[in-house]
């Protein structure tokens, strides 16, 4: 499995970013979002699942960051609305063939990361 993670950049703080995952290889059934700070532990932000659609959220996400999936396409994105500084990060998607969790260490196969930086 290959995971290919891009669309970040610089944002001003309000702004919007879509993040995209392209995946390649035998298909997994859960997708998550991460982030990783400089200083900060990698930590769960959005999950989505390819066949049902579920999604979970982290709380500091929610109701501003929508994660969606393109089976066809085999991509998954990450919308980021309301942004704000504390958000900017690494960013990286990940797979794993069980249910969406929020342990890194519960999914075996990652992308590099995408850099975002949301400035004030």
């Amino acid at each position: 499995v290959q995971l290919q993670a891009s669309g970040g950049g610089l944002v001003q703080a309000g702004g919007s970013l879509r993040l995209s995952c392209a995946t390649s290889g035998r298909a997994n059934y859960a997708m998550g979002w991460f982030r990783q700070a400089p200083g900060k532990q990698r930590e769960f932000v959005a999950g989505i699942t390819w066949n049902w659609d579920t999604t979970v959220y982290a709380d500091s996400v929610k109701g501003r960051f929508i994660v969606s999936r393109d089976k066809a396409a085999r991509t998954v994105y990450l919308q980021m609305n309301s942004l704000k500084p504390e958000d900017t990060a690494d960013y990286y998607c990940a797979t794993r063939s069980g249910d969406i969790t929020s342990k890194t260490s519960d999914y075996p196969y990652w992308g590099q990361g995408t850099q975002v930086t949301v400035s004030s």
